[in-house]
């Protein structure tokens, strides 16, 4: 029987793909943002969904129904990582910090084997040292030990980019957690060309047929101006003449991602929810005149090409910057169940 997990804050699906490809069997996942439940729904059809509050008692019983008279070996908690992450300007006073706590209502209904956190590594922060408290707390009463956070970077997972990102995981005695953490998940780097360099050629502008997705923005001609002058296979905006320097960024060294391009033979930087835009990071086009397209930015994350994303064009960049990458899910896989095998 293959192992059995539930996928809170799942998003558009990267958790439950990543599971999928490597065995397991999703039965419930829980969402509230409606655009990435379409895109759940549309590519994880078999599974439970449920679009509530965590803490809900309608979400409770719905994921507890989807349970009944099975074993859950893993739950995972993906809560949202903008609490969390340093650019967040209320820092130590988000609401949403709780999510994570509250999303523990469940574990007296399903009492899973095994816990999985993940989010950014601001969550180890001092600032946040209360709620890793108070969820060591929640865990102990529930019967959990739990390890200390840990800072994995997904280049190191088969991404072909540079995320790094704070796990921890929970089980019922030490020995599972020792199996977890001596667990060798390490994958053969990838890089950018392997991710993205056979796709089709685009100017701005310019759109594949046959491929939704691989659609250039269309740049203004300053912003093309500026892209002709930065050097390929990793240039910045640092190469730019004093002309066309934006006006914020003369003098400073503020943002240097800003206008830069990837490299072909590196992995690329983390993706965010602007990662189709020249003037949010280092997303530019190794070598043609463009910010990367969506489906650039989709197999960066490691998704398949066949998985379907809904919404518009921003909303799939944030679907895509917010998710989990399958194929670091489906490494962390091993350890699951070498710690579930004990």
């Amino acid at each position: 029987m293959p192992p059995i997990a539930i996928d809170l804050f799942c998003g558009s699906g990267g958790v439950t793909a990543g599971l999928k490809a490597a065995g397991w069997n999703i039965v419930a996942a829980l969402d509230k943002d409606p655009v990435a439940a379409r895109t759940y729904r549309k590519n994880h059809p078999e599974v439970t969904f449920v679009q509530k509050d965590v803490d809900s008692e309608e979400a409770i019983i719905a994921i507890a129904d989807a349970a009944v008279g099975q074993t859950i070996d893993l739950l995972i908690i993906c809560a949202p990582c903008q609490p969390f992450s340093s650019q967040n300007r209320k820092r130590g006073n988000d609401d949403r910090e709780q999510l994570i706590l509250k999303s523990l209502a469940i574990l007296d209904f399903i009492q899973p084997k095994l816990i999985f956190f993940e989010n950014v590594p601001g969550l180890a922060a001092p600032a946040y040292r209360p709620v890793l408290e108070a969820l060591r707390a929640r865990l102990a009463d529930a019967g959990y030990q739990v390890t200390d956070p840990i800072v994995k970077d997904a280049a190191n997972l088969g991404v072909p980019q540079r995320r790094r990102r704070c796990i921890m995981v929970a089980a019922k005695s030490h020995v599972e957690l020792k199996a977890f953490l001596a667990s060798d998940v390490s994958q053969p780097s990838r890089t950018v060309f392997d991710a993205i360099g056979r796709l089709e050629f685009l100017e701005s502008g310019e759109a594949v047929a046959t491929d939704t997705l691989h659609r250039a923005r269309r740049h203004s001609d300053i912003a093309l101006r500026r892209l002709a002058r930065i050097p390929k296979n990793g240039g910045s905006r640092r190469s730019l003449p004093p002309e066309l320097e934006l006006d914020c960024h003369k003098g400073s060294g503020a943002f240097p991602d800003v206008y830069g391009r990837m490299s072909w033979h590196l992995v690329a930087p983390t993706l965010t929810t602007g990662c189709t835009d020249v003037t949010k990071g280092r997303f530019a086009h190794p070598e043609q005149d463009r910010a990367i397209t969506l489906r650039e930015a989709a197999r960066l994350q490691t998704f398949d090409d066949d998985y379907q994303f809904e919404g518009n064009g921003s909303q799939i960049a944030v679907q895509i910057g917010n998710a989990v990458p399958p194929a670091m899910m489906a490494a962390l896989s091993r350890a699951f169940e070498n710690a579930l095998a004990v």
